[in-house]
C-alpha cells in the first residue's frame, strides 16, 4: 500500500494535470475529490493541494504507476474533449512515472476506439504487462 506522502503526490499530480487548461471543471473536481476519498485524504488536505502542490514522489510499485496512469486517462477524458496539449502532458506524465513509451502510445491510440475514450482497466493492464515482460 502507498503511504500518505505518495497519496498526496498522486493527487497533486492529478490536480496539476487537470489545471492544464487553466480552470478545473466541476466534473473534474468531483472526480479528483472521489480519488481523494478513495485514497483516504481529507477534504481540507485535498483543497490545500490546489494552492500548495507537493513534490513529486516516484511510486515504487509498477502496478500503482499503471493505476495512476489510468486515473489520468480517465481525468483527461471526463469532458470528452482532449487537446493535443493534454495528450502530450499525459504522455510525459507516463514517461516520468517510468512507464514504457510504446505502451503509453498504444493506450493513447486504443483510447480512441472505446466509448467515451475510456480504456477498460483489463485492456490497460494487458498493454503494460506485455511491455513489462
Amino acid at each position: 500500500m502507498i503511504n500518505r506522502e505518495e497519496k498526496l503526490s498522486l493527487l497533486s499530480e492529478m490536480i496539476a494535470f487537470a489545471q492544464t487548461d487553466a480552470n478545473i471543471k466541476s466534473i473534474e473536481y468531483r472526480f479528483l475529490l472521489g480519488v481523494a476519498k478513495q485514497l483516504e485524504i481529507s477534504r481540507e488536505d485535498f483543497d490545500y493541494l490546489f494552492e500548495h502542490p507537493v513534490t513529486y514522489v516516484h511510486l515504487k510499485s509498477h502496478s500503482e504507476r499503471i493505476v495512476q496512469f489510468h486515473r489520468l486517462v480517465l481525468l483527461m477524458n471526463l469532458d470528452c474533449n482532449s487537446t493535443d496539449k493534454e495528450l502530450v502532458k499525459l504522455h510525459n506524465f507516463g514517461l516520468r512515472m517510468g512507464l514504457g513509451h510504446e505502451a503509453i502510445n498504444k493506450v493513447l491510440d486504443l483510447m480512441e476506439s472505446f466509448p467515451d475514450k475510456i480504456v477498460p482497466p483489463d485492456f490497460l493492464i494487458d498493454i503494460f504487462k506485455i511491455q513489462y515482460n
